[in-house]
């Protein structure tokens, strides 16, 4: 593990004291700008922190190894991340307002269409690595993950490719989409339905 992968390690760590010391801060003072900066800390400062880190380290489809002297541009995104999948609440707000949580994914670099439904239980890995088309709807519990980590070789093998989902899309409650799953038009998926790397249905 390098140096940064060592660093951003303790990134969610730092934005949860953060966002404490901020909800201290509107507790004993509360006004706009208390608000404003529990705001900030919950969703601000990780996509900006995120938006950075793509733009000097972007993350790569395809296969690379963890274990090495290289830094992975995918773990530091994904530590950058990891608050909103331990902590799904912060983001199942966002779920509650339309239009909301397709605008925050967009903030993260996801392709997301138009009037696409999000239930609250929704589990997404990998913010900046999915395409969603025009009137998708998904169930409850669907995980989205753009990565999937193998051992081989006394090392970690990370295969990272987008998802890609497209319009007119049911994905039934539960299901599972891995690494470059790729959805047609106006394609029903079943409950509970997983879909394995680079499958195509």
């Amino acid at each position: 593990m390098t140096f940064l992968s060592s660093i951003l390690l303790f990134f969610p760590t730092f934005i949860l004291m953060l966002t404490g010391g901020t909800i201290v801060y509107f507790a004993y003072s509360p006004s706009i700008f208390s608000i404003l900066a529990v705001l900030l800390s919950i969703y601000g400062l990780p996509l900006l922190v995120y938006r950075l880190h793509q733009w000097v380290y972007p993350v790569q489809e395809g296969i690379s190894y963890l274990l090495g002297k290289e830094y992975s541009p995918w773990w530091g995104s994904h530590q950058i991340q990891v608050m909103y999948i331990a902590i799904p609440v912060f983001e199942a707000v966002l779920r509650l307002i339309p239009g909301a949580f397709s605008f925050w994914l967009r903030l993260w670099g996801a392709k997301v269409g138009r009037d696409v439904y999000w239930t609250p239980g929704l589990e997404i890995a990998d913010r900046g690595l999915i395409e969603i088309g025009d009137r998708v709807v998904m169930g409850h519990r669907v995980g989205i993950s753009s990565h999937v980590i193998k051992p081989r070789k006394q090392n970690l093998m990370l295969y990272v490719k987008k998802v890609k989902i497209g319009n007119d899309v049911f994905v039934g409650a539960g299901s599972v989409l891995a690494p470059g799953v790729v959805i047609s038009d106006r394609t029903f998926l079943q409950a509970a339905t997983n879909l394995y790397p680079n499958q195509q249905v």
